[in-house]
C-alpha cells in the first residue's frame, strides 16, 4: 500500500532508475538504510500531523490500523533482507528487479 503510493510518485520507471535513485553514496548498490530511506518517504508524506504514526484517516481509503514508523522500518527492513537473494547486506539492480523471496 504505502509503497506503491511511494513508486506512483518518484515516477521511476526502469530498475537502474531506482538503483541510482537509492543509491545515495553512489557505490552502485543499495544499502539496508538507503532502501528504508527511499522507500520510507511516502510514509513521511502520507504522516500530516507528524506524529510518527499514520492513523487510520491518514491512509489511502481513510481506513486500517494505525501503523507507526518503527513499525513500517521494520517491515521495509525484512523486504529488504528478503529481496538481499545473496545475503551480501545490499541490493544490486538484479535484486532490485526481482520481487521479495
Amino acid at each position: 500500500m504505502l509503497l506503491a503510493a511511494g513508486a506512483v510518485v518518484a515516477q521511476v520507471e526502469r530498475t537502474g532508475d531506482y538503483l541510482a535513485r537509492m543509491d545515495t553514496d553512489g557505490d552502485g548498490r543499495v544499502s539496508q538504510a538507503e532502501y528504508v530511506a527511499w522507500m520510507g518517504y511516502a510514509f513521511e508524506r502520507m504522516d500530516r500531523d507528524g506524529d510518527g504514526v499514520l492513523s487510520p484517516a491518514e491512509q489511502p481509503g481513510g481506513k486500517g490500523k494505525p501503523l507507526a514508523l518503527e513499525t513500517h522500518r521494520q517491515r521495509l527492513a525484512e523486504r529488504f533482507r528478503r529481496q538481499d537473494a545473496n545475503g551480501d547486506g545490499y541490493l544490486d539492480a538484479r535484486e532490485l528487479a526481482a520481487p521479495p523471496l
